[in-house]
């Protein structure tokens, strides 16, 4: 791990962004909330705040950070047949909070795929990706 002791405290933010592309019934169960796993997307932002909260267990060499926010939006996009998770995580700390809006994002995805997989074999996870991040000694950086 890198040495963060001699950096000053700010407060920091990360955004990061993925899709789950599917058939068409598979993501009209989703939306009628009639998986028969239970509610697709409501468990899927459950386990996306723990992924964020869990991150540091999960790669290796990524710092323990106390996060003050986490939140995941999805939103449907009934042409595409997608799912678009958007993940944000925040805290007040000596590193940023990329990987845990990363981790998030990839793993409300996956837990789609998990809750779906028995009826749609074929979804695809695209675009996990940084939109945003903010704070710390790189300032504000926006994805292009």
């Amino acid at each position: 791990m890198v040495g963060v002791g001699g950096k000053a405290e700010t407060e920091r933010q990360a955004r990061a962004t993925g899709s789950i592309v599917m058939r068409p019934e598979t993501l009209a169960l989703i939306v009628a909330g009639s998986a028969k796993k239970g509610d697709v997307l409501g468990v899927a932002r459950i386990a996306a705040i723990q992924g964020a909260k869990r991150t540091s267990e999960l790669i290796p060499l990524c710092h323990a950070i106390a996060l003050t926010r986490v939140s995941i939006d999805f939103e449907i996009d009934a042409p595409a047949n997608a799912v678009h998770c958007v993940a944000t995580a925040e805290c007040f700390g000596r590193t940023g909070v990329e990987m845990e809006a990363l981790c998030a994002a990839s793993i409300g995805l996956l837990t789609i795929y998990d809750m779906c997989k028995a009826i749609d074999r074929g979804m695809r996870i695209d675009g996990v990706r940084l939109l945003e991040k903010k704070g710390g000694k790189s300032g504000h950086w926006t994805a292009s």
